[in-house]
């Protein structure tokens, strides 16, 4: 990845190298959580799922783009080329953003399997941070269990907000809307949705000297090369186990259960998206 391109547009090119691997992948449906004023963490996230049965999630919380997901229902997204969806990611709206990596994510699950790569559990929610007294602790995102056990330990906490109503000081927590604030911090935790809200470059340079640096959540089912590259230690996200329990408890706004398992990936075990497009190549 050079340094001229963006996050989304590697991606992009990503899924679309995927897709011309693997053959064409059409959308098999759309699965959306139901509208709620206080959805659970499992009520977030939007799903694709392609004519091979693989699924890849996004988040859909931000600027009323779940609303605008349910208002647009289906408009002959089934059937079409997984890629065109990819494009909206690249191109579209907040709703066709989602929908966008949600395929990205899908496509990714598909060479996953196809080349036998199997993801590690996740030892832990925050993607092996491994806190520790000393440590300066930021956050992209309000990770609040994470809050309670860095504070329990001494160590101060920088949270990096959008909602300028959070902001505040007090001994061992600050919330601020100042991305070079996390400059001081030696482990930082973010929330995925730096892939959907344009504002993973601005953040990311932001992390170069930190120790360690966990992105977790959902949406970060994508190829995790751009995140290596950009200095992330650690990849936390969801794999599907079992894409029709699954399916059906999105669409309640369930818990996820059995039918989903947390993973991490880290540099030292993915292999890369070369060597995987490779595997998957080879006649």
């Amino acid at each position: 990845m050079s340094a001229s391109t963006s996050v989304r547009d590697w991606l992009v090119d990503a899924a679309q190298r995927i897709d011309a691997a693997l053959g064409p992948a059409r959308v098999k449906r759309i699965v959306l959580p139901p509208l709620a004023d206080r959805p659970g963490k499992e009520g977030e996230f939007c799903a694709v799922q392609l004519d091979d049965g693989s699924v890849g999630l996004a988040f859909t919380l931000l600027d009323g783009t779940l609303a605008a997901l349910h208002a647009r229902g289906d408009r002959g997204q089934v059937g079409r080329l997984a890629t065109e969806l990819v494009r909206g990611y690249a191109e579209g709206d907040g709703a066709e953003r989602a929908l966008g990596l949600a395929a990205i994510n899908a496509l990714t699950r598909r060479l996953y399997d196809r080349a036998g790569f199997v993801a590690d559990n996740s030892t832990d929610s925050f993607g092996s941070l491994r806190l520790k007294p000393g440590d300066r602790l930021g956050m992209v995102g309000h990770f609040t269990p994470l809050i309670a056990q860095a504070r329990a330990l001494g160590i101060p906490v920088t949270v990096l907000e959008l909602k300028a109503e959070l902001v505040r000081e007090e001994p061992g927590l600050v919330v601020t809307l100042e991305p070079a604030r996390l400059a001081g911090c030696n482990k930082i935790v973010s929330t995925s949705t730096l892939l959907l809200n344009d504002t993973f470059e601005a953040v990311s340079g932001c992390w170069r000297g930190a120790e360690a640096v966990a992105i977790v959540g959902p949406s970060a089912g994508c190829p995790p090369d751009p995140l290596f590259a950009a200095g992330v230690s650690a990849v936390g996200t969801a794999w599907i186990t079992d894409a029709e329990a699954f399916l059906a408890r999105v669409a309640a706004g369930e818990k996820w259960g059995a039918a989903s398992r947390k993973v991490t990936l880290t540099p030292q075990q993915y292999p890369g998206l070369d060597v995987l497009l490779e595997k998957v190549s080879r006649p």
